[in-house]
């Protein structure tokens, strides 16, 4: 039998300062990895390393933002420094400026919400890849939406994107393989962080979300850590090119709203 065993291994997670970024980066450290916790600000990464550090853990602050390439590949770099290597990719970092009718966006909304949430998939994805082949392997986990399966009112250019991670993911997972890096996505539903507050922070938005969801709760980000646990571990060998939806029902209740 495998365990969500992670001695030895070196992750590095994305969109780590809040939220479920911060919740996996803790899970990982707890199962024995050390984690290279990375976003836009150093001083909100700092405090959750420290607080890694402080449970006995190993972690690295690295920010950085996957809109920028060189940013992107100074985060690998200092990683494979301190830690010797790769072996373990989550890439979480997301935003969205864009909340209405789809035609009402802006083109920049358009570029910056593809920017950071598909193509800077692409970019840590292609600065970690070689270093997981020189360990004989690895694994690449995207975190996606049910937005990406479904389109969620107010969230057309978003819902695009997270589509695009989707295929990103199977296409990765094909490619790569033949160098033991398995490639998988996690599809949450609505999930209690920062980044939803508009959503759940409304009471009237909130009610209306609670009846798409069958066990009638938003997530909380430990919720979602425990899956990416998982997928980081070898218990999931042999899953590749997944898309491993957590919602707590939501995406099969179009015909039981009540």
């Amino acid at each position: 039998m495998t365990t969500a065993d992670l001695q030895g291994k070196v992750a590095i997670i994305t969109g780590a300062s809040r939220g479920i970024g911060r919740a996996i980066a803790e899970a990982f450290a707890e199962a024995g990895a050390a984690v290279v916790v990375s976003s836009r600000k150093q001083e909100a990464l700092e405090e959750v390393a420290e607080a890694i550090r402080a449970r006995g853990g190993q972690a690295l602050a690295v920010a950085a933002h996957t809109g920028d390439t060189v940013a992107v590949e100074t985060l690998i770099n200092r990683t494979v420094t301190t830690f010797g290597g790769i072996d373990i990719l989550v890439n979480n970092a997301a935003t969205n400026p864009h909340f209405g009718p789809l035609l009402s966006a802006e083109e920049s909304h358009w570029q910056k919400i593809l920017d950071v949430n598909l193509v800077g998939y692409f970019r840590t994805a292609k600065a970690a890849v070689p270093h997981m082949q020189a360990r004989g392997g690895g694994k690449i986990i995207n975190i996606a939406s049910i937005a990406g399966l479904v389109p969620l009112q107010g969230m057309g250019v978003y819902s695009t994107a997270k589509a695009g991670v989707l295929m990103l993911t199977q296409a990765l997972a094909i490619e790569l393989a033949p160098d033991n890096i398995q490639v998988n996505a996690i599809a949450p539903g609505f999930v209690k962080t920062r980044f939803s507050k508009p959503i759940w922070g409304n009471p009237s938005l909130a009610k209306d979300v609670m009846r798409l969801i069958p066990q009638r709760r938003i997530a909380e980000p430990q919720d979602i850590a425990p899956l990416a646990l998982y997928l980081a571990s070898s218990a999931s060998d042999f899953m590749t090119g997944e898309v491993l939806v957590i919602d707590g029902g939501q995406h099969l209740s179009a015909g039981w709203i009540d």
